[in-house]
């Protein structure tokens, strides 16, 4: 007898893929049974059932790469838990270069596999061709094999979480349609389908293709777009044997994976199709495409050059079927901003199956705690912005977002399609000036600035590129004269009412009981000790406070104020973000060059640092305040949008006299690694804590009222540091750092580098990266360690500092 639908459950999740199959399986090892998963038609039946079924383990990320290591291992043992065959083999993977920016490109990867102890190793051509005989090597110059990665049969890995998930207590409901979410008091309450309305404390969007019209059915966006991905299985054919590892060509768009001795070659093509602009048909389930021979035919006759014997093959099946992809190329995952307990999981990229079992599991804990169990920032959905729902950049990021999965993965690419969509006031002028942007969050900024007759466009490689020279120069400006920055893309929010300040005091580890004009750095932090946002506020009269933190961190910061505003409170947040363009003017001839615009006193006595006043400015009013991001003298103006252009030409007009550059992020960025100056999403993140950061300076401890995270930062200070984080120059300057590069004291793995950036006063490569030592990081055992960082499986000395290699007593900020 089919089973009555609930009227009432926990948790509903929506979508019978193999990521909702792994949240509910999760959810009940965790405890939680009152689990309802509703699938429109079949399980499998939208994107699950077509994947190739690659295992791999080795992500763009540390933390993706953590989430794909345990999806390994769930398929290692999933077979013997639940009695179906899952088709899970460990014949590893391997991947060829043809051409050595590539293979620099996979033993950075190779390194980075080193972080989390997964098994690597960097082979020749020859080699190589001794794991796949087939592999034509004679462009190949290296290659890289993980011995543990392996393929599984998707529907069937996918039938063994869903029986593990009803063998715990979860309720499946096939040919069940969701056709409404209910809300109220801004919480998810329950869904309405097609059989009935069912109550809920939780529902989980695991929709796929379909996630972004589940979203937009309760006002949550989920930015995704189906586009059609191809592949081709032969004949039989002789040397493809059950033991042969996953290949990737990736300079050939291509995958292989053995399929019962037929080889099964899918493409990541650099130029996408876009499907179901019309949306997806009601039926659609099981279904496959059209063949469009035309479109593959390019990967295809790579495919012949790489594997010369697929000219004698026949092929048995054409197949083409939609898959969804993001903006970024980064699945979805969390609780929406805009509905508390709504919880997304969708958008996967082409990596489902790989991820579906660290998804599912960190998912889960995240319903189950209250918050993410490790740092999920990378596919955290709160990094959306809401215009990148819409339809047309989707649309036109997809056509590019598929191919660059194989695509190579240069430091500071940019995304080129769906652009541009936000813009300072100041674009046009930059432009003018040889701007060449980039793009975050779909704000164009500029990046660095190309002399005058050349092209600002980039030209990527792992070394010096072809913008070293000019971010030099913006660089040597700001450390020696006065540089100008467009930083308008800073989120910018005010908190105003008779109890902000008690508010933002609760919320901040420093303390903001501060008096009118004061500009304040702080950290908000979680129970944990966690640093959640890394920003300023400032006190701009006595019941309005102006909160100024990162651009990627709009909405998470702006939901995590608002969330931690009690109920009945006089606080009144507010985003202006539009509202505010933004100038910084840095250097030490920065007071002299706003001198010859305002009339205002810029003396360090009238003006001191972390101070911030309403100033006349040429024709306007404005907001100066004395803070700085790259570790010297100067400003941050904030101008109402209007007058930023008058603001902006008066500046530039005056300052020919002091030899004024304009000056991109790139500099901002080794400007400010120089100086030691953090990065949230980079050196610090809800899993590290003030005290491991070396920003115990911002906490005030003893304030009244304590501050959230308070208990955890005392508890650890009494019990001693086990990690922290430490600046690093390496001895060499002919090398670059990034991040993700693996740290060695004495010969022995401590830790990863978390960002990195040629410091040009330095005349070296800076970095920043964790220390880790079980039995504590005092300050003798980082100065008494001998310390090398990997790069593409080299070791190269370095020097080791607690404290910035540049000015580490911020005079120069002060003067």
């Amino acid at each position: 007898m089919p089973q009555p639908l609930p009227s009432h459950a926990q948790v509903v999740i929506i979508g019978g893929g193999i990521v909702g199959c792994s949240v509910a399986y999760h959810l009940t090892k965790l405890g939680w049974t009152d689990v309802v998963l509703l699938e429109r038609k079949s399980l499998t039946c939208g994107t699950t059932w077509h994947a190739a079924g690659l295992v791999g383990q080795l992500r763009a990320t540390h933390n993706l790469s953590r989430l794909a290591q345990y999806t390994c291992e769930l398929f290692r043992t999933l077979e013997q838990e639940t009695g179906q065959a899952t088709g899970f083999k460990q014949n590893g993977s391997l991947s060829v270069a043809t051409d050595e920016e590539r293979f620099e490109e996979l033993k950075r990867g190779a390194s980075m596999a080193r972080c989390f102890g997964l098994d690597v190793m960097v082979i020749t051509p020859e080699e190589a061709r001794e794991k796949w005989p087939l592999l034509n090597i004679e462009d190949v110059v290296g290659a890289v094999f993980l011995p543990r990665d392996g393929q599984v049969n998707p529907s069937d890995v996918a039938r063994a979480i869903a029986k593990g998930a009803k063998m715990g207590g979860v309720s499946i409901f096939e040919n069940t349609k969701v056709t409404a979410i209910r809300r109220g008091d801004g919480r998810v309450t329950g869904v309405v389908t097609e059989s009935g309305d069912i109550a809920a404390e939780y529902v989980v969007n695991c929709g796929g293709m379909w996630g972004r019209e589940i979203g937009a059915m309760c006002g949550v966006n989920v930015p995704l777009h189906a586009a059609e991905h191809f592949y081709i299985v032969t004949e039989p054919m002789d040397g493809v044997t059950p033991d042969l590892p996953v290949l990737r060509d990736p300079d050939g768009y291509a995958y292989y994976k053995e399929d019962a001795g037929k080889l099964l070659v899918g493409a990541f093509e650099p130029v996408a199709k876009p499907w179901g602009m019309d949306g997806i048909p009601e039926d659609f389930a099981f279904d496959q495409l059209p063949d469009d021979w035309d479109h593959f035919e390019p990967v295809l006759d790579k495919a012949l050059h790489r594997v010369p014997a697929l000219a004698q093959a026949g092929i048995q099946l054409f197949f083409c079927g939609p898959e969804s992809f993001t903006p970024d190329d980064r699945y979805i995952l969390g609780e929406a901003p805009e509905l508390k307990n709504f919880f997304v999981a969708a958008g996967f990229n082409s990596i489902g199956i790989q991820s579906a079992g660290g998804a599912g599991r960190v998912l889960a804990e995240w319903i189950v705690k209250g918050y993410p169990p490790m740092d999920l920032w990378d596919v955290d959905t709160r990094r959306w912005m809401p215009f990148q729902g819409n339809s047309r950049y989707l649309h036109d990021r997809t056509v590019e977002g598929l191919g660059l999965l194989y695509a190579m993965h240069w430091p500071f690419r940019q995304f080129e399609t769906a652009r541009p969509v936000r813009t300072s006031p100041f674009h046009d002028r930059l432009a003018a000036h040889g701007a060449c942007c980039g793009e975050t969050c779909g704000w164009e900024r500029a990046n660095w600035f190309a002399p005058s007759g050349s092209e600002p466009k980039y030209h990527y490689s792992y070394g010096r590129q072809n913008w070293f020279d000019c971010a030099a120069a913006e660089h040597r400006a700001v450390r020696e004269g006065v540089g100008l920055f467009d930083q308008s893309s800073f989120a910018k929010f005010l908190l105003q009412g008779h109890d902000a300040e008690r508010v933002l005091n609760r919320v901040c580890a420093n303390d903001v009981s501060v008096p009118v004009g004061k500009l304040v750095y702080t950290q908000w932090l979680n129970d944990r000790g966690g640093i959640e946002a890394d920003l300023t506020v400032t006190r701009v009269d006595e019941d309005c406070f102006l909160i100024v933190t990162s651009v990627s961190s709009q909405i998470r910061d702006f939901v995590w104020l608002e969330r931690h505003i009690p109920e009945g409170a006089h606080a009144v947040l507010t985003d202006i973000t539009s509202g505010l363009a933004v100038l910084g003017i840095m250097g030490p001839r920065s007071r002299d060059l706003l001198a010859r615009v305002t009339d205002a006193d810029l003396s360090n006595g009238a003006f001191p640092f972390a101070t911030s006043q309403e100033i006349e400015f040429g024709y306007a009013k404005l907001r100066a305040s004395r803070i700085t991001y790259v570790g010297e003298l100067g400003w941050e103006l904030y101008i109402p949008t209007e007058f930023a252009l008058s603001v902006y030409d008066a500046i530039v007009a005056e300052g020919g006299a002091f030899e004024l550059r304009h000056a991109g992020m790139h500099a901002m960025n080794s400007l400010r690694i120089e100086k030691g100056y953090r990065h949230w999403g980079h050196d610090i993140s809800d899993e590290d804590t003030p005290l491991e950061a070396g920003l115990g300076f911002a906490v005030a401890f003893d304030k009244d009222g304590g501050f959230i995270g308070r208990e955890a930062l005392v508890r650890q200070k009494e019990s001693g540091l086990t990690r922290r984080l430490v600046m690093f120059a390496l001895e060499d300057p002919a090398h670059m750092l990034y991040h993700d590069e693996p740290i060695w004291r004495d010969g022995k793995l401590v830790g990863r580098t978390t960002s990195g950036m040629f410091g040009h006063t330095l005349g070296r490569a800076i970095g920043m990266g964790y220390v880790e030592n079980d039995a504590g990081v005092s300050t003798e055992f980082i100065e008494s360690g001998s310390y090398e960082i990997e790069i593409a499986c080299k070791r190269m000395p370095a020097h080791a500092s607690l404290r910035p290699f540049y000015d580490p007593g911020s005079k120069r900020v002060r003067v």
